[in-house]
């Protein structure tokens, strides 16, 4: 599924509960239900740096695809953090550098947050990006 068609079934899917409170709490409780890292990758090296709680991220390229799975100690976090790595998980490093994902602002995910919270998962984000960049193929790459 490309990051279109998943960001138009994520917004469907948020706009659907009209509560923000309960929006923000299924992300909260999808977050919850995550299987935890293990201990081997909560480590500074998967650490992501300027966020307040312990985030830790862990990408991997599979048949040139990027795929991300995060773990946090604080549910608020640990709930985000995972619905961006499942969004984007599986796609190709050129189109997750042309995603925005600004419109999770727009269905309320970020409303809750404090400025440290929303830097932390911006930086996320920004570490995200960087694995993809680092991965493009080569023709894409100018830095190749």
């Amino acid at each position: 599924m490309s990051l279109e068609n998943k960001k138009e079934a994520l917004i469907a899917e948020l706009s659907g509960i009209r509560d923000p409170q309960h929006r923000f709490a299924l992300v909260i409780a999808k977050g919850g239900s995550r299987s935890p890292l293990e201990a081997v990758y909560k480590t500074d090296e998967f650490k992501i740096a300027g966020c307040l709680a312990n985030l830790w991220m862990v990408p991997n390229l599979h048949e040139g695809n990027c795929y991300y799975i995060s773990d946090s100690d604080s549910s608020i976090v640990r709930g985000i953090a995972g619905l961006l790595c499942d969004f984007y998980s599986g796609a190709a490093p050129e189109e997750i550098l042309q995603m925005d994902t600004s419109f999770l602002a727009d269905v309320g995910i970020n409303q809750h947050l404090t400025q440290n919270r929303k830097n932390g998962l911006g930086r996320l984000e920004e570490t995200m990006k960087d694995f993809a960049r680092a991965h493009l193929p080569a023709e894409a790459n100018p830095a190749s």
